[in-house]
């Protein structure tokens, strides 16, 4: 059963108290009568583990060249592009001449 923490509005009277889930929240104060409680909130702590749940996790490795590293990346796509481009023609003709055989 948890333990809940009531507050009077009123007297300011502050009391813990047992009560199951299902239970009905009280509302009149043991001490001044009044029917002016309310329950008290506390923030619940969160405990992360693992990994990616720190800003460094996410971070690339820093370059040693102390360059930008997207300063290289164009050339490097364009290199990629064309010698992608010349295996995708081959590839075809390849599968034509396997078939006629």
């Amino acid at each position: 059963m948890p333990t809940y923490v009531y507050q009077c509005k009123e007297c300011g009277h502050r009391f813990e108290i047992f009560q199951s889930f299902s239970a009905e929240p009280l509302d009149t104060c043991p001490e001044c009568l009044e029917v002016a409680l309310r329950k008290v909130l506390f923030p619940a702590g969160v405990v992360f583990k693992g990994s990616g749940f720190y800003v460094t996790d996410s971070r690339s490795k820093p370059s040693t060249s102390g360059k930008r590293e997207g300063s290289g990346d164009k050339k490097d796509k364009k290199t990629d592009g064309s010698s992608n481009g010349a295996a995708s023609k081959k590839e075809p003709a390849k599968a034509g001449a396997e078939n006629d055989g």
